[in-house]
């Protein structure tokens, strides 16, 4: 995996205007070493507490827009948060987090970093905030608007029943019909069903 540590001088590129003092006090305070990385296509970030002689190691994926960036980072930071304030092990997205998580966004929220639209997903979901922004369906729209425009990219959603599509590894699969919050999906291949978010990103194909 391809990662590259931040020069703090350069922090600026990947952060929404406003926000770069705040982060820099996180930084500093705690020791974080800041590493972006290539898309990983589970996870946007990523928490490693202090340990031995290294110090608390965040990293966070650098295709991300700016918005997605700093609210990637912050729920990190929450993670740092929880590890530090609890000596005994707790649930890594149970009530010390969210209650940590909640706490720093609204320290930015309140500071008005982020657009309307942004700020009122955020606080739409500031009392019991998910465990990722990938599993917020309604923060992860809102983001996406955010998003360097790719061609031929779908949300899930978008496509009609029965449309061919594929995902990362070149899998096609056709879309079948919604099961509650989730659509099932037929691998054109093995015939296998698998279930996908609304919000999927994928590649039509026909």
């Amino acid at each position: 995996m391809s990662k590259n540590k931040v020069d703090f001088s350069a922090l600026k590129d990947y952060l929404p205007d406003g926000s770069f003092e705040l982060v820099m006090d996180y930084l500093h305070n705690y020791k974080i070493q800041l590493t972006v990385t290539r898309s990983r296509s589970s996870i946007l970030g990523d928490y490693r507490h202090a340990h031995l002689n290294k110090g608390h190691r965040i990293s966070v994926n650098g295709d991300l827009n700016k918005y997605s960036f700093l609210i990637t980072l912050l729920h990190e930071i929450a993670h740092l948060f929880t590890f530090v304030n609890n000596p005994k092990r707790v649930q890594p997205h149970g009530a010390e987090w969210k209650s940590n998580f909640g706490d720093i966004l609204t320290v930015f929220i309140t500071k008005n970093i982020f657009p309307l639209d942004v700020q009122a997903a955020l606080l739409f979901s500031l009392d019991n905030p998910a465990a990722s922004s990938c599993s917020d369906e309604k923060l992860l729209r809102v983001l996406k608007n955010y998003d360097q425009k790719k061609d031929e990219i779908y949300f899930v959603e978008q496509l009609l029943v029965g449309q061919h599509f594929k995902i990362k590894g070149n899998r096609i699969f056709e879309k079948g019909e919604q099961i509650r919050k989730r659509f099932k999906c037929k691998e054109v291949a093995t015939g296998k069903w698998y279930l996908f978010s609304p919000v999927s990103e994928v590649k039509k194909t026909g």
